[in-house]
């Protein structure tokens, strides 16, 4: 893609997941040929009926796939940004959104909610959301205490609440009922977008479209922020204010992603890469890529998830098994280049 402008390969991107888009609301146990998908589409802006032959796929596609497919464009490009921002913030390119702990905090509380008597899908939200803000909390507060090279502590307190957090984990399955609880906390764990709903969507689009908006309209300053704490000082930037900004809006975003999803690992760390090799370094270029390619990414693992054998896989397996090879071969590709 090195022959089109930013804008225009930002504009094939577009078109690309526009396109994987039609394909992955097609595809599934209940097939949607392509005649039949634009029926699906017309009759929905023309108020028309759906013939009885049409009504099991109308629901299919209009209550399953359509809130899935966009769900994972949303979670794939709240992920990819925040691990862009991550890796800007912290002059680090193996930075990912877990570094604070927050999907460890959010994993963590989802186990708690699926535990409790309440038989409530909401509950899981609000204490997975809650634990991950907590999380990145207690690892901005240990720093603040240390005070010591701000953004090196940063990243320790971090390593210390993820594996604070993972141990608990560890606790609550061991503690848990091994025929109902456990098989719950495990399958949150890996990952899926198998019990979105359009109320879920709803709740997740004003965040991330915001957040996206947001970052592009300040990515010159990552770029500023991102070249160290004495050049930003040096420009009237207060470094110290803004990184925590922004590591609280990207840590929001990650919350609100796993709250929903649960926890799916190498979008943030792997897409921002790709990213970068695409568009170049500078931020109000590559953030609007990242996010391109993070919607692609997931839509694409979730589209094999659910495809590829008749009992659904969960989608962070999928993405672990391409985002590793992925990430050794960047690895390869940049040897002897200081990226490591």
């Amino acid at each position: 893609m090195k022959f089109f402008s930013t804008k225009g390969k930002i504009l094939v991107l577009t078109f690309l997941l526009l396109a994987l888009f039609l394909v992955s609301v097609s595809m599934g146990r209940v097939f949607i040929h392509g005649s039949d998908l634009f029926t699906l589409i017309a009759n929905f802006f023309s108020n028309n009926g759906t013939n009885q032959d049409l009504l099991s796929k109308e629901l299919v596609f209009w209550w399953i796939r359509v809130p899935r497919c966009v769900m994972a464009v949303l979670v794939g490009s709240g992920l990819a940004i925040s691990g862009a921002v991550y890796q800007a913030l912290f002059r680090n390119p193996l930075v990912s959104p877990d570094i604070l702990g927050v999907s460890s905090g959010c994993t963590f509380g989802a186990a708690c909610g699926l535990i409790l008597p309440f038989d409530s899908f909401y509950l899981v939200h609000v204490m997975s959301f809650a634990f991950g803000l907590l999380a990145v909390s207690m690892s901005m507060a240990l720093a603040r205490v240390i005070a010591i090279k701000a953004v090196l502590i940063l990243v320790l307190a971090g390593m210390v609440v993820l594996s604070f957090f993972n141990a608990l984990l560890m606790m609550l399955k061991y503690f848990s009922d091994p025929y109902e609880q456990l098989p719950s906390i495990i399958f949150w764990v890996m990952g899926s977008l198998s019990r979105v709903t359009w109320d879920n969507v709803l709740i997740m689009a004003p965040f991330t479209l915001a957040g996206i908006v947001i970052f592009i309209a300040l990515g010159f300053r990552l770029n500023i922020i991102s070249l160290g704490d004495i050049q930003a000082k040096s420009l009237g930037m207060a470094p110290l204010v803004f990184r925590r900004l922004l590591i609280v809006a990207s840590s929001f975003m990650v919350a609100i992603s796993v709250s929903t999803c649960g926890q799916i690992a190498w979008i943030g760390l792997i897409i921002p890469h790709m990213a970068r090799a695409i568009a170049g370094p500078e931020h109000e270029k590559m953030i609007p890529v990242t996010a391109l390619l993070g919607a692609i990414f997931l839509l694409a693992a979730d589209t094999v998830a659910r495809t590829i054998s008749t009992a659904e896989i969960p989608v962070g397996i999928i993405t672990a098994l391409t985002g590793a090879p992925i990430f050794g071969y960047l690895m390869i590709k940049n040897r002897g280049s200081g990226w490591l």
